[in-house]
C-alpha cells in the first residue's frame, strides 16, 4: 500500500484537510453528500462526480446529489454497472474506456447525452468494513486516473464514509421523531373521537373501551344516544342508542384512518335519520369506493330501544357476538349479517338487521378478537378463547360492566403474559336491569 508520502501534491492534501474539517461540521446528509462530490470532482480534477448511497434491504444504490443530474434522483441494483461492480467487491475500479468496459451501462448517457469516458468508483466502507456507499468520478480533465488519483479517492473516502454514515443515523433518527410525533398526533385525534361518556339510558348500563396494539389503533367504536330529535347530548337522558365497533384491517395510522371514516359516516348518517339497514348499506357502499384492494371494515351496528327493549343488531364481519341470558345462565350466539364492508356490495336482504329482544339481567356482549385470539405466553396457539370471556362474565354478572371489561383485560394480557396484545381490544357491554 503507497503512503502519503509517496505523493507530492500540496493542493490535494489542503483539499483532503478541507473536506475533513467541513465533513467534521455538518450533519445534514444531502449537506455532506454535496461537499463529497464537489471534493473527489476538485481534487481529481475531473468533470463530475456521484455518490450513492448503499440502501442494504432494498440492495440497491441511490443517488440524491450528484453533479449534472440536478434533483434527479437515481436507483439501480447493487450489482449493476460499474458502480455495482465496485459495490459488490469492494475495491477501487478504475476503467480506463468506459465504452470497451462490458459492465459499463450506457443507458445514461443515451438518456442524457453526456459521453462518459472514464470512471474510477470508490467504495465507501465504514470502520467494521460495512458498505455505506460507493463514490463515482467521471472523466478526468487530462488522460485516465493514475493510481495517485486512486489514493486520493480511498483518502477522501475514508472521510466520507463516516460522515455520511453519521449523518445518515442523524436523518434517521429525526425522521423516527417526526413520525412518531405524527403518530402521537393521530392517536390523540383518535382518542378525543372516542365517547367521553356513555349514554343515560334508564334501566340500562352501557359501557365500552379500546386499547390499541400500538399507538394508533386499528379498531374505534361509538356510543351515540338518541332521541326524539335525533343525536342527544351524552348527559342528556335518551329512550336509544346507536353502537359501533369497527374494525379495519391491519394496525396503525392506515387501518385508524379506516376506521374513523366508518364511525364518521356512521354519526352522518344518524344526523341525517337513516334508518339502520341504509345507513349500513351506504357505509359500506363508501368504503368499496374509498379503500384500496385487499382492505375492508369489519363493524358492527346496534340500536338499542330502551322502549320495547330491543336491540337491533347488524354485523358486516364482526363477531362473534353473544347474549348472556340471566335466567337460564346460558350464551345465545348472534349471527353476522354480511361480508367486511368494502369488499362488496350488500343487496336488501344483506341488510336485513337481526332484532334481540333484553330480558331483565340480559347482557348484549360485542367485543373484538384482540380479546378471543390472544395466543397464549410463547406459544402462537392456545388463544384465549370464548370460554374464558363466559366464565369472567358469569362470574361477575352483577359487576358494573366496566369491572367486567377490566377483568376481562387484566385476565388476557395474564394469557398473553404481556402488556399489550397483538390486536386491539374493544368492548361494547350492554346489559337491561
Amino acid at each position: 500500500m503507497q503512503d502519503l508520502g509517496a505523493f507530492n501534491d500540496p493542493q490535494a492534501l489542503r483539499k483532503l484537510l478541507q473536506l475533513s474539517r467541513l465533513l467534521g461540521e455538518c450533519a445534514d446528509l444531502d449537506q455532506v453528500l454535496r461537499t463529497v462530490i464537489d471534493a473527489l470532482r476538485d481534487a481529481l480534477r475531473s468533470d463530475r462526480a456521484t455518490v450513492f448511497v448503499h440502501d442494504a434491504k432494498g440492495a440497491s444504490l441511490v443517488t440524491r446529489v450528484a453533479h449534472g443530474l440536478g434533483t434527479t434522483t437515481i436507483r439501480i441494483p447493487d450489482s449493476r454497472g460499474i458502480a455495482g461492480a465496485c459495490a459488490q467487491s469492494r475495491e477501487v475500479v478504475n476503467v480506463k474506456d468506459a465504452y470497451e468496459d462490458e459492465r459499463f451501462d450506457r443507458s445514461f448517457d443515451a438518456k442524457t447525452g453526456y459521453r462518459t469516458r472514464t470512471i474510477l468508483a470508490v467504495p465507501l466502507l465504514d470502520d467494521e468494513g460495512g458498505l455505506v456507499g460507493v463514490a463515482q468520478v467521471l472523466n478526468r480533465a487530462e488522460g485516465t486516473f493514475t493510481d495517485e488519483d486512486e489514493f486520493i479517492a480511498r483518502s477522501l473516502a475514508a472521510h466520507a464514509a463516516v460522515a455520511v454514515r453519521r449523518a445518515a443515523l442523524i436523518e434517521d433518527r429525526i425522521e423516527r421523531l417526526r413520525l412518531q410525533e405524527e403518530i402521537d398526533v393521530a392517536r390523540s385525534i383518535q382518542q378525543q373521537a372516542f365517547p367521553q361518556g356513555v349514554p343515560s339510558i334508564q334501566g340500562y348500563e352501557i359501557f365500552g373501551r379500546s386499547t390499541p396494539s400500538q399507538e394508533c389503533g386499528g379498531d374505534a367504536y361509538d356510543l351515540v344516544p338518541l332521541d326524539a330529535r335525533g343525536i342527544a347530548a351524552v348527559d342528556a337522558p335518551a329512550d336509544r342508542a346507536m353502537l359501533l365497533i369497527a374494525d379495519a384491517t391491519g394496525h396503525g395510522v392506515g387501518p385508524a384512518l379506516s376506521s374513523m371514516q366508518t364511525r364518521g359516516m356512521a354519526r352522518l348518517a344518524l344526523r341525517l335519520g337513516q334508518p339502520l339497514a341504509l345507513l349500513a348499506e351506504q357505509i359500506n357502499q363508501q368504503l368499496l369506493d374509498d379503500l384500496p384492494g385487499g382492505r375492508f371494515v369489519t363493524a358492527w351496528f346496534g340500536l338499542l330501544d330502551a322502549r320495547d327493549h330491543t336491540l337491533q343488531s347488524f354485523s358486516a364481519g364482526q363477531g362473534p357476538l353473544y347474549v348472556y341470558r340471566r335466567a337460564t345462565d346460558t350464551f345465545e350466539l348472534v349471527d353476522t349479517d354480511a361480508p367486511p364492508m368494502g369488499v362488496m356490495d350488500f343487496d336488501e336482504s344483506v341488510c336485513a338487521p337481526q332484532t334481540v329482544r333484553l330480558e331483565p339481567g340480559d347482557l348484549f356482549v360485542a367485543i373484538t378478537d384482540g380479546y378471543y385470539e390472544a395466543p397464549e405466553a410463547g406459544s402462537e396457539t392456545g388463544l384465549f378463547g370464548e370460554e374464558r370471556v363466559f366464565a369472567i362474565i358469569r362470574a361477575m354478572r352483577t359487576e358494573p360492566l366496566e369491572a367486567i371489561v377490566a377483568e376481562l383485560d387484566r385476565a388476557v394480557l395474564a394469557h398473553h403474559g404481556s402488556d399489550f396484545t397483538p390486536d386491539d381490544r374493544t368492548a361494547i357491554l350492554v346489559r337491561r336491569g
